[in-house]
């Protein structure tokens, strides 16, 4: 999952280990990381959908 930071966010995957992310930062994060942190308010989602279009395709039709 891609999110973009928008507060300083500190992910706990186990008691010992703590991860840093800071305001403005774009990861790939695991999905548990990014869910907690958009649930938290302190991330976005930016993961490109599949079914999005960047206007960079090649029509299998001809002539259109």
């Amino acid at each position: 999952m891609r999110v973009r930071f928008t507060q300083d966010y500190d992910y706990k995957p186990v008691p010992q280990v703590t991860v840093a992310y800071l305001a403005g930062m774009v990861k790939t994060v695991k999905r548990d990381c990014g869910r907690r942190a958009i649930e938290a308010g302190k991330a976005v989602d930016i993961t490109r959908q599949k079914d999005e279009h960047d206007g960079n395709e090649v029509s299998d039709r001809a002539g259109a």
